[in-house]
């Protein structure tokens, strides 16, 4: 019996030091085998901005570090499974527009959950705190309905709102291969009660594959400093940032061409078109937002990792699509493994 056991035990052993397949067996070098699949979801757009989503696995190629890597899977599909984060400001410089930017969370709300279990939500809200108000759920009514009873006021915390977001929630079956997670902003990116750092949120993000987008809630003629948070949450995880305030008032009659602050970005106009101008803004940046988190390509590969890596190396990818005159967004990079 001791024979046959160690027979067993033996064989299980050298079983579980094979390398994978589409390995190279070991070289007599100590090697650690680390299976971190990598999700890279993809946008391509042409020199006008519209959606490129005709493209094919063959048109596409992804670097690990300026490796080159196998494709394992690749999908455009619409309507891809996803578990979307929906993160509200809720702090005094909402005020101005308050009605309007409700409006706009319910509109993504009802496009991005359209009531089906492949597609889940949450909703946080942050003034001087962050609050998680509706927890993960494939129910829009639920988040729909405590949208409606939020109400602005206080400071700003705006990256303790992200970690909430990646870290105090239920969690779904799959995340985040599949479904994928997604964190949607609806802010001007100012931050003045957050005890975590903007730092350490990205690299949250980074770790658990999340891709930001963000509404920005800035209005026509003023740029801050706030505006470099959001483009860099973004950018660093693959998402974008549309400017629904931005550039609406130009062809408005009776628009005083110079912008002032009233306290909360407001602007002044001469005409009932401002109201107006302001729902199209909105609208079109629910548009695009909801279009491109519903119409990404989706990469997935296994990374060959160094068996010395160690668990805080960021390892940088980039995707590249043979086509001219095209713009590919795309997360900058991932940790291989969790500390």
């Amino acid at each position: 019996m001791r024979s046959l056991l160690l027979t067993t035990l033996c064989a299980t052993f050298a079983f579980a030091q094979q390398p994978p397949a589409d390995q190279p067996p070991p070289t007599g070098q100590p090697f650690r085998i680390q299976v971190n699949e990598v999700i890279v979801p993809v946008t391509v757009t042409d020199e006008k901005g519209k959606f490129v989503n005709d493209l094919e696995k063959k048109d596409f190629k992804i670097y690990d570090e300026g490796k080159e890597q196998t494709i394992r899977f690749f999908t455009r599909e619409r309507s891809q499974p996803v578990v979307v984060g929906f993160l509200v400001d809720q702090s005094n410089a909402s005020r101005m527009h308050w009605s309007k930017y409700q409006d706009a969370i319910s509109e993504l709300v009802l496009t991005l959950l359209p009531n089906d279990k492949r597609f889940s939500g949450y909703l946080v809200g942050f003034s001087q705190d962050a609050e998680l108000l509706v927890n993960t759920t494939s129910d829009p009514e639920k988040l729909l309905d405590k949208i409606r009873k939020m109400k602005p006021g206080g400071g700003a915390a705006l990256f303790d709102s992200i970690y909430m977001a990646c870290t105090r929630r239920d969690l779904v079956k799959g995340e985040p291969i599949e479904p994928r997670r997604v964190i949607v902003i609806l802010a001007d990116g100012h931050d003045n009660a957050s005890k975590h750092t903007m730092e350490q949120v990205i690299e949250l993000a980074q770790r658990q594959l999340v891709t930001i987008y963000c509404v920005s809630t800035v209005g026509f003629g003023f740029s801050t400093e706030n505006d470099k948070n959001l483009e860099r949450l973004a950018q660093e995880t693959g998402g974008r940032v549309v400017y629904p305030l931005q550039g609406n008032y130009n062809d408005i009659s009776g628009y005083l061409s110079r912008p002032s602050d009233e306290g909360n970005y407001a602007i002044q106009v001469g005409t009932g078109g401002y109201a107006a101008a302001i729902a199209t803004g909105i609208f079109k940046a629910v548009t695009d937002v909801a279009g491109e988190v519903t119409t990404q390509y989706l990469i997935r590969y296994i990374p060959s990792v160094e068996s010395d890596a160690k668990p805080r190396d960021f390892r940088r990818i980039e995707v590249k699509v043979a086509l001219a005159n095209v713009k590919v967004r795309a997360r900058k990079g991932y940790y291989p493994a969790t500390p």
